[in-house]
């Protein structure tokens, strides 16, 4: 039924909203594999290549429909809820099925869940990282090593932030060394036998290391693109000091401590607030395994902090352990005293979060006025998209249609258009030298020059591409859609009352 859940809410009118700014991107750049014949990683895009790969594979297999961009995004967020259950083997069925609810229904992950970025991957591998760590901890077998690996070489495809990931998680090992010696584990949990050998070592570093290879050279055929492994570090440091345009100055404290995350923590993600407070009962005396993964969860979030750039999607690399911790303490709640006290706090945080992520999800998904909603595309871009696909699906030449567009960000028009082969992408310092189009859009302070230049009857159509960026024009060719936009008013350049 948990699964279910985490099905409905992240598939559920999945096309409702418009391709996201970054979407736009990576569809764009899943486009540039089919046209080179293989992915060419750059360091300074700040990502790995495997959401690339399964784009690519998604909108083989299906074409390019914004359902299929966004597939292997819901795929993996709906893992992570099935790997959630998996701690069962560690914490007990009660607090794995507690947490993997409340990741079904939190706001941030559905509403990520649903678009097609990295962030979904580095939750799922993030889980089977701790996964093979507790498992190594507790039982030592080679399932669990491998578990591990698997995990570590997911993390490094995905995103360079698995260096943040992993750091906290052996940062986390030495603290919880120290605390033991000052307030004792109950019970500590000493390391099982492992049951791993040097073979499995040679044969799980070896296929990661292969895996990485294949990966990030092309499919072995850009070998020097390894470099980027490591000078991705050098933009990515740069960049995470400097904010780069993303730093939430309203939640600033001292210095460069930041409860941003926390602020939304609060507006969104209750069960994972009270997860956080929760950890606060692991300082004392407690189970070593939930110890280690509260001081692992706690530093994630203060790594985060500290770091000046920070984009609203990165919460659900930080929220996910935060609700192992709500379901252990309140199943230790639970053991010493009366059950039912347990759900006057659990059914609420869970229905609380619920509303939250539907309203977040199906009725507000474009408001920008929610922290959530960051560079979001609005709807008024289908007051272009919908006549142009229309007329392109319906016209026997209609992919061939001519167009112009004229803006200093245009994504995520370029995957939107992607079926077109006669579409020019220009800044406004850089306009075309033909104009005879059947479509172009400008900044709407650029409407006067444009229709100077417009030799032919266009309809013109006034829109909105995002929130912080100027309203936008588009001219739609009247022989072209006239049969789709009917009496719509229609502008007659100068130049044609000139002629």
């Amino acid at each position: 039924m948990i699964v279910c859940i985490a099905l409905v809410l992240r598939c559920w009118l999945i096309e409702i909203k418009p391709p996201h700014f970054d979407e736009g991107i990576n569809g764009w750049f899943a486009d540039q594999m089919t046209a080179n014949g293989y992915y060419r990683y750059d360091p300074s895009n700040y990502h790995g290549p495997l959401h690339f790969y399964a784009v690519f594979l998604s909108q083989t297999l299906f074409g390019r429909e914004v359902w299929a961009l966004r597939l292997p995004a819901i795929l993996a967020s709906v893992l992570g809820v099935v790997a959630m259950l998996r701690f069962q083997r560690f914490f007990g069925a009660g607090v794995a099925r507690l947490a993997a609810l409340a990741m079904a229904v939190s706001p941030g992950l559905v509403f990520y869940g649903r678009y097609s970025i990295h962030e979904s991957w580095q939750v799922l591998f993030s889980i089977l990282f701790l996964h093979g760590l507790l498992g190594l901890w507790q039982n030592g077998t080679r399932r669990d090593f491998f578990t591990l690996i698997t995990a570590a070489t997911g993390m490094v495809l995905t995103k360079e932030t698995y260096l943040v990931h992993l750091g906290c998680f052996a940062i986390a090992g030495i603290v919880l060394w120290v605390w033991q010696y000052l307030v004792p584990s109950s019970p500590a949990y000493p390391l099982a036998h492992q049951k791993w050998g040097r073979d499995d070592a040679i044969l799980g570093v070896g296929i990661a290391v292969l895996t990485i290879t294949f990966f990030y050279s092309g499919t072995f055929r850009d070998f020097g693109a390894l470099r980027g492994l490591y000078q991705t570090f050098t933009l990515w440091v740069k960049t995470g000091v400097e904010s780069g345009g993303h730093h939430k100055t309203a939640y600033d404290l001292v210095g460069p401590l930041n409860y941003y995350w926390i602020a939304i923590m609060a507006r969104y993600e209750w069960p994972a607030l009270a997860g956080l407070i929760a950890c606060l009962r692991y300082t004392a005396p407690s189970d070593a395994r939930l110890r280690y993964t509260a001081i692992a969860s706690t530093g994630t979030l203060l790594a985060y902090s500290l770091i000046s750039y920070k984009t609203p999607w990165c919460i659900i690399s930080i929220i996910w352990p935060f609700y192992l911790m709500l379901g252990a303490f309140l199943k230790e709640w639970a053991d010493r005293c009366n059950r039912r006290r347990v759900w006057l706090i659990a059914v609420p945080l869970i229905a609380v979060s619920l509303a939250a992520s539907i309203r977040l999800n199906f009725f507000v998904y474009t408001d920008d006025s929610e922290p959530y909603v960051y560079v979001q595309t609005l709807e008024d871009i289908r007051k272009f998209t919908d006549p142009v696909l229309t007329a392109a699906k319906s016209q026997p030449d209609g992919y061939l249609m001519k167009g112009s567009i004229i803006l200093d960000s245009y994504y995520p028009l370029p995957w939107m258009l992607g079926d077109f082969t006669r579409v020019g992408y220009y800044k406004k310092d850089s306009m075309p030298d033909d104009w005879d189009c059947d479509f172009v859009i400008v900044d709407t302070s650029m409407e006067a020059a444009t229709e100077k230049k417009l030799a032919k009857p266009f309809y013109k159509i006034p829109f909105r591409l995002r929130s912080g960026q100027e309203d936008c024009t588009a001219y739609l060719s009247a022989a072209r859609f006239s049969e789709i936009l009917g009496s719509t008013v229609k502008i007659i350049p100068e130049a044609m009352t000139q002629q």
